[in-house]
């Protein structure tokens, strides 16, 4: 079934039918708001964030309409707002990281010298990523990791898609320049996908 038979069943009453969409999306979403949270260290939060996103989006359904957004640049608008309004929430308690959720995991074993440094440098591009401000941030995660065309991430971010690419610009040219000084050549494009397009 598609993503528009299952959402006309589940507004006909067949509720059990959601479980299908969110197994369609939600290691997507999950990705998507564990790379937004990523910049404020509460990443513990994400499995949370997702969960609410899905029942918000299932509390609403009977008012998402295809004409406006597909399904899923509907789910990826309600999982931004959430994360956000639970930044904004945080950021308004005060709370001290150590009270953030925010757990620092030491690594398990030692790993081989190439693997640490290979693992520094993705370390190091996704540190960069996180210092660019929210909308760039998100422009970047949406086309980046999450593969979504220009079109989508405009009506996430209630962008037009020239201003999408504006975003995601400066956001290349931010993080080339913060990653410059430790790089003697261009690896960093081939991490994390920082390739122009």
């Amino acid at each position: 079934m598609t993503d528009s038979q299952l959402i006309r069943e589940i507004k006909e009453g067949n509720t059990e039918l959601y479980s299908e969409l969110m197994r369609r999306y939600q290691r997507k979403i999950l990705a998507f708001v564990y790379h937004m949270l990523k910049s404020s260290q509460m990443e513990l939060l994400a499995e949370d964030l997702c969960s609410e996103t899905f029942y918000k989006a299932f509390r609403s359904l009977h008012s998402f309409r295809e004409v406006d957004a597909s399904f899923s640049t509907w789910l990826y608008t309600i999982a931004r707002n959430t994360v956000l309004s639970e930044l904004r929430k945080q950021r308004n308690g005060n709370i001290p990281l150590d009270e953030s959720g925010y757990v620092p995991v030491a690594p398990s074993e030692i790993v081989p010298e190439q693997a640490v440094l290979r693992s520094e440098k993705v370390d190091m591009v996704r540190e960069a990523i996180n210092n660019l401000p929210e909308k760039q941030r998100s422009a970047l995660i949406l086309r980046e990791y999450e593969q979504l065309d220009y079109q989508e991430i405009a009506s996430i971010l209630g962008q037009s898609v020239s201003a999408v690419k504006s975003l995601l610009f400066r956001a290349r040219s931010s993080v080339k320049n913060q990653l410059e000084p430790y790089f003697y050549e261009p690896i960093y494009e081939q991490y994390e996908g920082m390739k122009s397009r």
